[in-house]
């Protein structure tokens, strides 16, 4: 058992009224194996149902625990990010609302740590899902990891136990856009994973993602940590600027051989042409502007996130510009 250091739980909580007390009790009981000196630091993410009357009376009876909620949602790398400002422990464990990250194995997790690793992420050898969003599950991580610019580890979401040294280099980073996984493994330090099989949402309800949002989750890890896309645009530039060189080639040399035969003879090629040439630009042109659209919104330097409300609120915010960090 932990004596001399103290551990941050990190829930976040977005449409998981039916999950708040039974992750309350499954991490209180892990914690007990653990040590005596930890806090929980819940994130409601702007939940929509009953989850903050639910949080706000486990607050009034367990000390431990501290309830930050946001003003609306704004994600839950959002979330996290707002519990690893707030955390005083010398190492955070970040896990997901809805249980289908285990609590029992935190101390798998601490004990990697222990040994000297700074970051310990879950691996998801398995899931309790569709064999289609399985699949594309697994296509997204390792097609992330070939085009990321670091080595990101496949099937390794955002359950895990950070170290310090990891929470201070996350926080002092200023990007509003912050997709926690890359930057998790963009600081460095000796990381390690640890195997687990993912369950179903504890409350069986369906995750509120869409196909929408994943494809856009799936974009924002890919544009934050990846220049691969604006790359091959350049290498597309080159083949069909090649290409085209050709084209003229052959055909000044069947006008030189066969005068008058080397038009085609109809419009339907020129047609075909130029709505694949006009595809190339209008696709070029949406990757170029994404990444544009993420400067812009990085250049606006707003907060993260907006806090509403703490509740259990036993941090010291002191004066000045770190009292600010209360409302970003």
């Amino acid at each position: 058992m932990l004596t001399n250091r103290k551990l941050s739980l990190i829930p976040t909580c977005y449409k998981d009224e039916g999950n708040v007390r039974e992750l309350h009790r499954r991490v209180t009981e892990a914690m007990k194996e653990i040590t005596d000196n930890y806090e929980i630091i819940y994130v409601n993410d702007g939940s929509p149902d009953g989850a903050y009357e639910i949080l706000k009376e486990l607050a009034a009876k367990d000390p431990h625990m501290t309830v930050i909620t946001h003003s609306r949602n704004f994600g839950s790398h959002m979330a996290f990010s707002s519990g690893l400002k707030y955390c005083a422990g010398d190492a955070a464990i970040l896990l997901d609302g809805d249980l289908q990250d285990p609590p029992e194995l935190f101390g798998e997790f601490v004990k990697k740590w222990l040994e000297g690793n700074h970051v310990v992420y879950g691996t998801r050898t398995s899931r309790e899902e569709g064999w289609l969003i399985h699949q594309c599950r697994r296509m997204f991580y390792r097609l992330w990891q070939k085009l990321s610019y670091i080595k990101i580890p496949v099937d390794a979401g955002d359950f895990s136990l950070l170290d310090r040294s990891v929470i201070n280099a996350l926080n002092a980073m200023p990007e509003c856009d912050r997709f926690l996984r890359g930057m998790r493994a963009w600081v460095g330090f000796r990381q390690t994973g640890v195997p687990y099989h993912r369950k179903d949402r504890f409350d069986g309800r369906k995750a509120s993602s869409s196909l929408r949002g994943y494809i856009w989750y799936a974009k924002s890890g890919i544009l934050s940590f990846s220049r691969a896309p604006l790359e091959l645009l350049g290498y597309a530039g080159l083949l069909f600027t090649f290409l085209s060189l050709i084209a003229i080639l052959v055909y000044f040399v069947m006008w030189l051989i066969l005068p008058g035969s080397a038009s085609p003879p109809g419009l339907l090629t020129l047609y075909i042409l130029v709505l694949f040439f006009g595809g190339i630009q209008m696709l070029s042109l949406s990757i170029v502007g994404e990444y544009i659209g993420k400067i812009f919104d990085e250049v606006k330097n707003r907060p993260h996130a907006v806090i509403k409300e703490i509740l259990n609120d036993h941090r010291d915010w002191g004066p000045g510009p770190v009292k600010g960090e209360k409302e970003s």
